[in-house]
């Protein structure tokens, strides 16, 4: 089994992120995982809203925040690799951390919008990678009740996330970072 693991970006503020590493660095499980931008693309929604530059600009600057808590997330876990291209499908390495770039970005075609934000392009690499899981990992509160559709319009996901999964092609689970340490209970 590949699994896709999205850590959002809020999860950084304490320890809830490196207490997800941890819980990673323990699975068996080949994993890739995708990181949000977080108060680096929280920096970039309020440059934009000072200097009203278009959503494109925007859009590149939150890849380059996905890319500095890429870095981050290697700091804290060095033995993860970062990929910064699509040759995720050569890596050796039983967990990696995805840093994505605009030019592949670009070429595959992906809007340059915030309805698409690194959960749209964790699902997009889960189909990519042929996953076999995508966690979704918050620092919200989720109840596994909730269906995808009211997450969506509550904005738990991004507003294009559903346009990018298939629960026909991989498992999808939206989890708080408290019940990522129970994913292979």
């Amino acid at each position: 089994m590949k699994c896709v693991v999205k850590l959002g970006g809020s999860l950084v503020k304490n320890d809830e992120i490196l207490n997800c590493l941890k819980i990673i660095e323990r699975w068996t499980e080949p994993t890739i995982i995708v990181p949000g931008g977080g108060a680096f693309a929280d920096t970039v929604r309020q440059s934009q809203a000072h200097w009203q530059f278009n959503d494109s600009i925007a859009h590149r600057m939150a890849i380059l925040a996905m890319q500095q808590t890429a870095l981050l997330l290697h700091g804290l876990s060095p033995k993860m690799p970062i990929f910064d291209s699509m040759e995720f499908q050569k890596c050796d390495a039983l967990h990696s951390i995805w840093s994505p770039r605009v030019a592949d970005l670009d070429c595959a075609g992906l809007p340059h919008s915030w309805d698409l934000s690194s959960d749209s392009l964790a699902a997009w690499l889960a189909t990519r990678w042929q996953a076999d899981r995508l966690i979704l990992v918050k620092s919200a509160p989720i109840s596994q009740l909730t269906k995808l559709s009211a997450m969506q319009q509550n904005g738990i996901v991004d507003a294009a996330f559903t346009d990018y999964c298939d629960p026909s092609k991989f498992e999808i689970k939206i989890l708080n970072y408290a019940q990522l340490a129970h994913v292979h209970d």
